[in-house]
Order: structure tokens, then C-alpha cells, then sequence
């Protein structure tokens, strides 16, 4: 089949790349100019130069225009395929091919629609993170469901892993795709829109910690921000602290939450947890912090000893 591609990123990436190693012809590769927005300078494998490197016509754009709508019109594609393009797709460009367009979307919908849906999900304790391939639609990730695989979210799973787990899975879900489009063995199951979450975009005040939630929320956010992410962040006298490595204490620690506490197999504990004050929380026993000067510190030794607390602000 003849494919026009829209994305953006690692995920454009490697639905490029999976699309060129396959028997379909990609015809125009569209993608977003380069952009310093700091989650979209991560994962930033270049679509733009693997499409020119293959020797396909590339069209560079932040949303679409008529220009680019009349330029697809030309081009008479079979399908179209989506992955991280990040703005919507009016109707009147989706519906061009005759097999429509297929969305890649990094969750298992119709749960953690929107953006960032990998982070949001760790962060959320859900057991399980994937990838869906669905027919786009005029709503956000509402379209029926062609493909899904499911990938689970360990007790040690990070937003980093996790997204690499979901980019293997690529290939297969748009090969599986695209093959029951081209060969109508597809059966494309409308979703539940009642089960719904849709999730907005991170910033930098979603990485502040809130030390009113459980312990456990808050080491899985922790891991949610892995590297290259922006870290979970706190501020100590001041200072802002990036969390890097945290458990969930053995203990029960009573307080004032965010209060920086006592040792525990060799971390420092933070109080946790909105009823905290009653004696029946755990709490966070911070192993690794890192300083505004890019330095790990282990945390014991950062602290040294209890007092003081951490804050959401300076």
C-alpha cells in the first residue's frame, strides 16, 4: 500500500522504520520542525533525516495546513499512519485514503489518552502499559481499536524502560495493522469511552513531589522520571534536589510530611503521606539525590542526620 506518515521523535522513528523495512511504499513523511520543549528534545531520533536519508519527500510542519491537505489529495495514498504527531488531524485530511489512518498510541485504550501516557501510567499504579493501533477519528485516541499488545509494570518498571518496551512493540502492531486493513481480516472493535482517562501534558511543576501522598506514590513517580526525563524535584533549604533512587520504608514513621527524618538500611527517611500525622504511614527512604550540578549524592550522606523539611517550593 501507498502510506503518507505523520510523526514525531523516537516514536516517528521507529514507525518509519518498521514502514520502510515492509512491502508498503511510503510516499511523503510529515513531521514537526525541531523543537527545545524539554520533553520533546528526549527520545528525538530525527524523522525528518531518515525520511531524506531513504530519499522520501518530507513536509515540515506544526499543524496542518491546506497546503499540506492538497499535497496528500495529490498523492492519492492507500492508508495513513500516526505516531506521535502533535497536533490534531482535521477530518478532512484523515479521511483522504481509502483504508483511513491508523494512530499508533502508547497506552491500551481507551485508558491514558492524551500525552505522556507511559509516565502517566506508572505514576497512576496501573498494572499494565502497551501500545494500540486504532482508526483515527475526529476525537483525541477515541477511534476503534485495530491492534493492542499489553507490556506490565513491574515493582522496578521506569518511565524509561517502559517506553523502550513499548517501541519494541512497533513493528508488529503496524505490520498486524496495516496487513488487516490491506487484507480485510480486520475487525475493528469500537472502545469504551465510559472507561476514559485522558491525561494532559507534563510539565515542570508535575515533577514537583507532594509529600501528602503515600510513600509508594511518591517512589513511583520517582521511577516514573527516570533519565533522560526531568527528575522528580524538592526543594531542602533552598535547594532543589532531584530524586533519583527510592524505597518504600520498612517502617511506619508519624509527622509532618516531608520531614527529613531518620536512617533506614542506609537511606534517609522522609515522612510521607496526608495521615501521616496519625502514626500509620510509611515513609521514603531516599537513597540517591542529585544537585542542580548534575552530582549524585547518596542520600545519606547529603543529609548527614534528620531535620529540616522538604517543600514543594524554594
Amino acid at each position: 500500500m501507498r502510506v503518507v506518515m505523520f510523526g514525531y521523535q523516537t516514536w516517528g522513528y521507529r514507525t518509519l522504520a518498521a514502514l520502510l523495512k515492509s512491502r508498503h511504499e511510503v510516499c511523503l513523511v510529515v513531521t514537526h520542525p525541531v523543537s527545545d520543549h524539554a520533553y520533546e528534545s528526549i527520545w528525538a531520533d530525527s524523522v525528518e533525516d531518515l525520511a531524506r536519508e531513504a530519499g522520501i519527500e518530507v513536509f515540515l510542519a506544526r499543524r496542518p495546513t491546506p497546503e499540506l491537505i492538497a499535497r496528500v489529495r495529490d498523492l492519492a495514498p492507500d492508508v495513513m499512519v500516526a505516531n506521535n504527531w502533535r497536533t490534531r488531524l482535521p477530518e478532512e485530511l484523515f479521511t483522504i485514503p481509502a483504508y483511513g489512518t491508523v494512530n499508533l498510541h502508547d497506552s491500551l485504550l481507551p485508558q491514558f489518552t492524551g500525552f505522556s501516557p507511559v509516565i502517566w501510567s506508572l505514576i497512576s499504579g496501573a498494572s499494565h502499559t502497551g501500545l494500540t493501533a486504532h482508526l483515527m477519528d475526529a476525537e483525541l485516541d477515541t477511534g476503534d481499536i485495530l491492534v493492542q499488545r499489553a507490556v506490565e509494570i513491574t515493582p522496578t518498571s521506569t518511565g524509561t524502560s517502559l517506553v523502550l518496551a513499548t517501541l519494541d512493540l512497533v513493528p508488529d502492531v503496524l505490520g498486524e495493522a496495516l496487513d488487516g486493513l490491506e487484507f480485510g481480516t480486520s475487525v475493528a472493535v469500537p472502545q469504551d469511552l465510559s472507561r476514559r482517562t485522558f491525561f494532559h501534558k507534563r510539565s515542570d511543576r508535575d515533577g514537583v513531589v507532594n509529600w501528602d501522598w503515600p510513600a509508594a506514590d511518591i517512589e513511583r513517580l520517582i521511577r516514573a522520571l527516570s533519565d533522560p526525563y526531568p527528575n522528580a524535584h524538592t526543594y531542602f533549604r533552598g535547594q532543589r534536589l532531584r530524586l533519583i533512587a527510592a524505597h518504600v520504608s520498612r517502617c511506619v514513621y508519624g509527622g509532618t510530611p516531608g520531614r527529613v527524618f531518620i536512617e533506614e538500611d542506609g537511606g534517609m527517611v522522609i515522612v510521607a503521606g496526608s495521615q501521616a500525622y496519625l502514626g500509620g504511614s510509611p515513609g521514603l527512604v531516599l537513597d540517591v539525590v542529585r544537585t542542580d550540578d548534575g552530582v549524585d549524592h547518596d542520600a545519606l550522606t547529603y543529609f548527614g542526620r534528620g531535620g529540616g523539611y522538604l517543600t514543594g517550593e524554594p
